[in-house]
Order: structure tokens, then C-alpha cells, then sequence
């Protein structure tokens, strides 16, 4: 509605940003049963054509080293798997090829006492992992070749692995609106705030929306609205890249794969030409710097196809020779919005009165929605977290320069 005399329309609570993370939330809102108020979410790319919920690998795991991040994933593949339950509409369920082919990582001898560490702690939180040796790891996986250098990895027996991503973020879109959520082509460009609170947006184009909350749910682009309530985020655009392939040989049963050397792999269904699998990988933080993979230039489409012929491929072949014969497919550039401090999510309120961060996710942005859009909507109605505790994860950690570092970091 808008306000008697005026142009300035009024909402309860403006989401930046529409796509997993912000749609969810959405969905959240307004089947709370404590909410009855209006959701307006503002989206600038309704397409989603550059949304990094698009462009991801779209996977799950709950192989982390931080307890609040194994249980955010022990709550999403629950949410996946009921996904009918949640999300139809009309007695439609939405469908997302949910595929729990699990994740596994490989790692050399000297990080076999961290990846123990970290084992113990995932079973503890209920996570279905194994750690298995390098001759279980060739019984397992034959095509599997692991050297001299793996002489360990870590498997997701159950509650790991891809899905459709797109499908999820439509889903979550639809299920929102049917429930009354509106969603406006626009940018929410500034945050307006009197008495210590927030009390309604700017949009790029000059209109003005009142509201009482504000949450910024605006991918790479956080940051900057951040700063707009004085808030410095330590989260940078970050470009990445998925290539694709076709591979002749038999691979069964083929994990989500993260080498030693940080390239990861996953299968991708068949097509005539063969198994199709898609693969990439995440540099450090000195070869992002020389690539030029950031900020402005993250939202480029361009691919550079010598990174995975010189980058990715030697490392794939080597580990599985069946990979040493391929085709290579299509490849997309994507952005992600990675949190420099401790490559996790900053969550939840901070700032003024009514504005909340969703930033920072770091590529788990995905996984995350289910959990963490219910996390939030929970904060708004009720004032604190109800489902799970996402404490850990707020903006007071980056306040205190106290990191909470996440070690499996793809």
C-alpha cells in the first residue's frame, strides 16, 4: 500500500536482494504463523542471469569444521529431501534431482590428524561421514588412482551431494509469492534511518519504500549497502568458474571429488557423446590476486579456457586416468560474495534497529538458504533464533576481528 498523500510506499520488512538466500527467507516470512505483514523483495537481475545461485555447482555437504555449519547442512538435506512438503504449490512439488552422490576429499599424511579431528567432530554433530585409507579408497572407487600423495580421504556415505539449483531458487521464489510476497525489478541503493532505526529504502531509480526492516540479502553487492548504515563487511566479489566435460570411460558411483590439489569434480548426468561431469576450482588467495578475480571485475562473463586446460585438467587426469580422454563442454563465470575474514556467512541483526546481514556466504550460500532463511525470519518475528542457533555466525565476530575460521573451504 502506500501512504495517504504521498508517494512513498510502506512494507514491513524489504528483502535486497531475490535470489536463494533472499527468496527463502521470503517463503519463511510469510508462512510464519506470528507474520502477517507485506514482504516486498527487490531484485535487480529477475532473470537471475549473473546470481551466483545460478551459476553455483549447487551441492551440499556437511563436511565442515565449524559445528554451526555442519548443522545449518544436517537442516538443508532434511529440507531437500521434503522439498514437496515445503514448497508445493497447488499441490505442484517442485523438482530438484536431488542426488546424494556425497562429497569426498582427499588429503595427504600430514593433514591426517586435522582430518580426524574434524571427522570426530562431524559424527558427533550426527553428520554420516567415513575416513577411509588409501587401499579402501581403491576398493571403493577402482578408476581412482591415489598415489603416493593421498593416503586419506573423507566420504559422505548419506546427506551429500548435488541438486538443481535453479529448480531450488524457483521454488522457493514461487512458494513466496503464493503466499503473498511481492517481488520488484529494482536495486535498494541506500538505507534510510531516523532515531537509530530503519525506517524505509532508497531504490537506484529514486523511489522510496517505508519499512521497518531491512535485511541485505545482496550477493556480491553487500557490501556496498552495508556501508550505507556505516557497517565496513570484509566480503569481496570473487570470480569463479565452472567448466564442463564428457568422458567416455566408466566412472561409477563418482563422489563429489575434491583433490589434493583443491580441484573438485562431480558427475552431471550422460548425454550421447558420453558422462558428463562439471569441475573447477577455488585459488588462494595470491592467485586470485594475480588473476584479477575480484571486485568489479567478478561480475565478467568472460571464461578463459587455458585456466582449466593448464589449471584443471592435469589435475584431474592425474588422479583418475579415465579423465585423460575428454571432451570439454560449455563453462560459465559466476561471482561469489566470499567473506576475507573467515570465509563464513555473517548473519543475523547489526547497525541500526531492523537492519540484518545476509552476506559472506563464500560459495555455501546455497546449501545454506534453507536454514538460515528460516534462521532470519525467526530473528525478525520473534527477536532470536528458534530452529538452530546461528550465534557463531553473526556480525559480532567481525566487530572483534574474532574469525571463526572454517578449514574445508572448496
Amino acid at each position: 500500500m502506500k501512504e495517504a498523500g504521498s508517494a512513498i510506499e510502506t512494507a514491513d520488512v524489504v528483502i535486497a536482494g531475490g535470489a536463494a538466500m533472499g527468496s527463502s527467507l521470503a517463503y519463511h516470512l510469510a508462512s510464519h504463523p506470528g507474520f502477517s505483514g507485506r514482504v516486498i523483495v527487490v531484485e535487480k537481475d529477475p532473470g537471475y542471469a549473473r546470481s551466483a545461485s545460478a551459476l553455483s555447482a549447487a551441492s551440499i555437504r556437511q563436511q565442515f569444521s565449524s559445528p554451526v555449519n555442519i548443522r545449518i547442512s544436517l537442516y538443508g538435506i532434511a529440507f531437500l529431501r521434503a522439498i514437496g512438503t515445503h514448497l508445493a504449490v497447488d499441490g505442484e512439488a517442485p523438482v530438484i534431482d536431488l542426488k546424494e552422490g556425497g562429497y569426498l576429499y582427499l588429503d595427504h599424511e600430514g593433514s591426517i590428524n586435522v582430518m580426524r579431528e574434524i571427522n570426530a567432530l562431524q559424527r558427533a554433530e550426527g553428520a554420516d561421514i567415513a575416513l577411509l585409507d588409501a587401499d579402501a579408497l581403491r576398493a571403493r572407487f577402482p578408476w581412482l588412482e591415489p598415489g603416493e600423495d593421498v593416503v586419506i580421504g573423507s566420504l559422505g556415505l548419506s546427506g551429500e551431494g548435488w541438486f538443481d539449483g535453479w529448480a531450488l531458487l524457483q521454488a522457493f521464489r514461487r512458494k513466496a509469492r503464493s503466499l503473498g510476497v511481492e517481488y520488484r525489478t529494482g536495486e535498494v541503493a541506500a538505507v534510510e534511518t531516523t532515531g537509530g532505526a530503519v525506517s524505509g529504502v532508497r531504490l537506484a531509480d529514486g523511489a522510496r519504500i517505508a519499512c521497518g526492516s531491512l535485511v541485505n540479502c545482496a550477493g556480491s553487492g553487500g557490501r556496498a549497502l552495508a556501508a550505507t548504515v556505516g557497517i565496513d563487511l570484509p566480503v569481496h566479489a570473487r570470480r569463479r568458474y565452472v567448466f564442463s566435460f564428457t568422458c567416455k570411460a566408466d566412472i561409477p558411483n563418482c563422489p563429489l571429488m575434491i583433490d589434493t590439489t583443491g580441484v573438485y569434480v562431480r558427475p552431471e548426468g550422460e548425454n550421447a557423446e558420453g558422462r558428463m561431469f562439471i569441475c573447477g576450482v577455488s585459488p588462494s588467495p595470491e592467485e586470485d590476486e594475480s588473476l584479477g578475480w575480484h571486485d568489479a571485475d567478478a561480475d565478467s562473463q568472460q571464461v578463459d579456457y587455458s585456466y582449466f586446460e593448464e589449471r584443471i585438467w592435469p589435475s584431474l587426469a592425474n588422479r583418475v586416468p579415465g579423465f585423460e580422454a575428454i571432451r570439454p563442454g560449455r563453462a560459465w563465470a559466476g561471482p561469489y560474495d566470499m567473506c576475507l575474514l573467515d570465509h563464513n556467512a555473517i548473519i543475523g541483526p547489526a547497525g541500526p534497529d531492523g537492519f540484518h546481514l545476509c552476506n559472506g556466504f563464500s560459495g555455501h550460500g546455497l546449501q545454506q538458504s534453507p536454514a538460515v532463511g528460516r534462521g532470519l525470519a525467526e530473528q525478525i518475528v520473534e527477536g532470536r533464533y528458534v530452529t538452530l542457533d546461528l550465534t557463531d555466525l553473526g556480525h559480532a565476530r567481525v566487530a572483534g576481528n574474532r574469525p571463526l575460521r572454517e578449514r574445508n573451504v572448496i
